[in-house]
């Protein structure tokens, strides 16, 4: 399995892949955001991503205010930034959006291990599947997600679950990983 902790992987990926790499190692993203274990995560490192997608990455934090100190100092020069505290999940959680080069980042970040977030075990479960159900499987997440559809309720419709299909997905984690 690829290890989705460390962007190297994109080098050798798709063309999307390939400059989002360039893009992150090129600005240092992930290295400002070291000390909080940023995974780059959802559709473009599972090669699922449509035109419009963004790169999200997923942090830890200990400390929301020095976390938020962070990104705003290395990040809020970048067009369009923004920085807002929410509740996700009965978690706070500070969001980052910004755009940088020809991509719209997002920076999550929560007081969970990245490897424990919901953005990532969603990556991890969907890229099992991706592997199980092979290519015509993809192509058809991708055409739904052109279609208006999210990645998660993709997933779902193309393999009938019923239900949240942000929790059913998670549910799967034990039995394909």
């Amino acid at each position: 399995m690829i290890d989705f902790t460390n962007i190297s992987y994109l080098k050798n990926g798709n063309i999307r892949q390939i400059a989002a790499y360039k893009l992150l190692s090129g600005n240092l993203v992930m290295e400002s955001l070291a000390p909080f274990d940023p995974i780059l995560v959802g559709t473009i490192p599972i090669e699922i991503d449509i035109e419009t997608s963004d790169l999200d990455i997923v942090c830890s934090w200990q400390n929301a205010d020095g976390f938020k100190d962070v990104v705003i100092s290395h990040f809020s020069a970048q067009r369009n930034f923004i920085i807002k505290d929410t509740v996700i999940n009965d978690e706070v959680t500070i969001i980052a959006n910004f755009f940088m080069e020809d991509f719209e980042i997002e920076i999550f970040g929560q007081n969970i291990a990245s490897r424990q977030q919901s953005g990532y075990r969603h990556m991890i479960v969907e890229h099992a599947l991706l592997i199980k159900y092979g290519e015509d499987f993809r192509r058809a997440i991708i055409k739904l997600k052109r279609d208006g559809l999210k990645t998660e309720p993709a997933f779902a419709k193309i393999l009938n679950i019923a239900g949240d299909p942000y929790m059913e997905l998670l549910e799967l984690e034990s039995v394909l990983l």
